[in-house]
Formats: C-alpha cells, structure tokens, sequence
C-alpha cells in the first residue's frame, strides 16, 4: 500500500510543552512539531519565530502571556520555510528581523513555499485563513546582530553560522545564560528536512560554529530541549550522522552509476535503523535525496519546491 503522501495523513493533535530555561526564557515543544521560543527583555519581549498561522501563534502568545504580558519588541525568524514565518501578523510588531538571504528567498519562493507546506502538512496551519499574505522581513543583517535586552538581562545575539538547512538560517545566543536557539541547523530527536539543504557546508564549517558557542542548553527546531552539555553535543553529532550518513550512500550510489531512487532506497536502509521512528523521517526524507541529489550533480542552489514538484518526487521515490 503506498505511504500516505508527506505528514497529510498526520492529524492528531500533539502535546504542547511550555519549558522556562531561565528567568524570561521560553521555549515551547511539541513532540516534533516545530518548535518556538520567546526571550523577555527588561521591558519588552523577543519572540523567535511565528508558526504557521496567526491563529496558531495566537495559541503560542496565550500561553505565553500566562508569563509575561511585556509587549512584543521583535519577532526573529529562523528561517524563511511558511511554518516558521506565515503567523508573524499575530506578534503585533513592526520589527521583524531574519538574514539577508532569508528575505531574499521569501521574494523569491515564498509562495511556491506556502503552497508546498501546506499540502505536506496541513495540520500545521490552523485556520489558515487568517494568514494576510506572505511574511517580509522589516529589518536584515549578513553576520550577526545583537539586541541589549536592558537592566541586569544581558544581551541576545543573532549570528549567521553559514549555510545549512537553508541558505539563511540564523541561530540566537544568550551569552548569559549559555542558551542557544538553533532553529532547524539543530533537531533533537526529529528527523532532518534537508530539501532546501546544503549538506556539506551544514555538516561542516556550519555545525562547527553551532558547536562552538558552548552552549550548556540548546533548542533546536523540533524536539526535545536538550539540557546540559553532553545533551548538547548529542543533539548536533546526530544532525551531524543524519547528514554524513546521506551523503556516503548517495555518493556511493551515484560512483557505481545508481539512480536516484537507488540512492533514495540506500539512504532509508542506512538511517531508518537509527531514525526511523523519529518524528517526519518517512515524509522528510524524498525531498533530502532529491535535493542532496540535484546538489552532488552541481546544482547549487535547490530547486523551488511547488505543490506539484512534491508529488512528482514522493510518487518517484515514496510511491
């Protein structure tokens, strides 16, 4: 029987955890649905990222406001993909900050993003009506950014550590507090969405400088917060295997002259041992072969995924 396409067979509702890392420091999990934060300045707050919807991130706020009722200052997005970006009307905030190339893929795939999301897993996007139009970045930076959090709260940085899960992703650093919002450069037991993925730079250079911030708690893009040092290193040596394992066997694959869904069928023996059970492994992994694929060929930047695209491949590889 064919898999049911992406998460769209995927409609039970998942527990929502709020977790307070720190004094104001807030991050809200979701057994593997994307995860989001919220970091309280002396008279304002951060929010990082939106969800998928602004009825869905009103949902995060009234949670959140059960916490601090400080106004929303910024809204930091990790990345451009529509479940991280589409809710950002909810915040209410004028100052909505993301990477240079984040703003620059909103402009240019943006669209065929929202459409492709939303068929992959509609769940997600609760009352997606309410969603004004596409999310646009007020204000950008190409390195890093820091924003003084006021009084004794020290400050929060956004640093670019290059490219990774997209070509924009940003992480956020609270030095005082060893804090680190990894967005999805980082998953903590949830499979890897490498679609729009430049594998050898994010398993490289990118996660070195992840790793370098030291950080003591770390939230990555889905899944559990991981508390602790060896809880950190954890959680980027298994991002870091998720890619090197696909990388190998399709490398492999393509040097004896296999086909694509040779290399698809190679990369799911390797990883489901390990992976297979994780939240979005059997939906995520199409999408990264087609992707790592296209990239070993010398197609540098990813192909924009459409609503159509989606089903061409998953009836390809997953049919």
């Amino acid at each position: 029987m064919p898999k049911p396409f992406a998460s769209s067979a995927d409609l039970s509702a998942k527990t929502q955890t709020l977790e307070i890392l720190a004094d104001g420091v807030y991050a809200l999990t979701a057994e593997g649905d994307p995860n989001v934060g919220a970091i309280e300045g002396e008279d304002f707050v951060v929010c990082f990222d939106a969800t998928a919807t602004p009825a869905a991130a009103r949902d995060w706020l009234m949670v959140l406001r059960a916490h601090t009722d400080k106004p929303i200052r910024h809204l930091v997005l990790s990345h451009y993909h529509a479940v991280r970006t589409l809710g950002a009307s909810a915040f209410g905030t004028r100052s909505i900050i993301a990477h240079d190339r984040t703003r620059d893929l909103i402009a240019e795939r943006g669209r065929q993003d929202w459409e492709s999301e939303f068929g992959r897993m509609p769940r997600l996007f609760k009352d997606p009506a309410s969603i004004p139009g596409l999310t646009r970045p007020t204000a950008t930076f190409s390195d890093s950014v820091t924003i003084a959090l006021g009084g004794d709260r020290g400050e929060l940085v956004l640093r670019y550590c290059g490219r990774g899960h997209t070509e924009g992703d940003i992480v956020a650093w609270l030095p005082r507090h060893r804090i680190l919002f990894a967005g999805d450069l980082v998953e903590t037991q949830a499979a890897l969405y490498t679609g729009d993925a430049f594998h050898r730079d994010w398993a490289g250079a990118t996660l070195d400088r992840v790793a370098s911030f030291g950080a003591d708690t770390l939230v990555g893009g889905r899944g559990a917060v991981a508390h602790g040092r060896e809880a950190v290193r954890a959680a980027i040596a298994q991002t870091r295997d998720f890619l090197d394992t696909m990388l190998r066997e399709v490398r492999d694959v393509r040097k004896r002259g296999g086909t694509l869904r040779e290399a698809f069928t190679a990369v799911h023996a390797a990883l489901e041992p390990s992976y297979g059970g994780w939240p979005i492994f059997e939906h995520c992994l199409p999408f990264d072969v087609s992707r790592l694929w296209d990239e070993l060929d010398g197609v540098e930047r990813p192909r924009v995924w459409t609503a159509e695209r989606d089903r061409q491949v998953w009836a390809e590889l997953q049919g």
